[in-house]
């Protein structure tokens, strides 16, 4: 087994890169889709609708997309950091799919703007009716969030 860094991020670089693709191509067909307030029923209380998320988590802090996109790179370094110094490959997985998630909502908030660098909005679709509407990206962070706490953080290496 390759313990050198490329060995051990091949695989959470491909799945974040993964996770970034499909979390822009379906933010891209939701806008072209769902454009004008249309919705598309799928079942029970699942169905598509546009949102544009200037906010944080379940829309807090309109207006704050500056300083949450900041934080968001902060979360990210620190999570890379981590992960790491961490010998559980799981760990890594988890950050690499995290990491892909939390990318794809900052470059919407980078770039989906006509105010500026970090003054967009993420692109949000996924509506339950019953909570927040959300995007992929939302669901893989807190999966990721679940399963590292599951796994009991992230570990470090074993001194060897």
């Amino acid at each position: 087994m390759r313990t050198d860094w490329t060995g051990r991020w091949r695989l959470p670089i491909l799945l974040g890169a993964l996770v970034l693709a499909l979390d822009q191509i379906t933010k891209w067909w939701a806008v072209g889709a769902l454009q004008g307030g249309r919705t598309i029923d799928l079942f029970w209380t699942l169905r598509l609708r546009l949102v544009h998320n200037t906010g944080a988590a379940f829309s807090r802090g309109e207006g704050l997309g500056p300083v949450i996109g900041l934080l968001v790179l902060g979360v990210m370094a620190l999570l890379i950091r981590v992960a790491a110094k961490t010998a559980d490959p799981r760990a890594r997985l988890t950050v690499g799919a995290v990491v892909g998630g939390a990318l794809g909502n900052f470059l919407d908030r980078s770039f989906r703007s006509d105010d500026g660098l970090l003054g967009g909005a993420v692109i949000d679709f996924v509506d339950l009716q019953w909570w927040p509407v959300f995007n992929l990206a939302d669901a893989v962070i807190v999966v990721g969030a679940v399963v590292i706490l599951w796994f009991g953080n992230l570990k470090r290496a074993d001194p060897v």
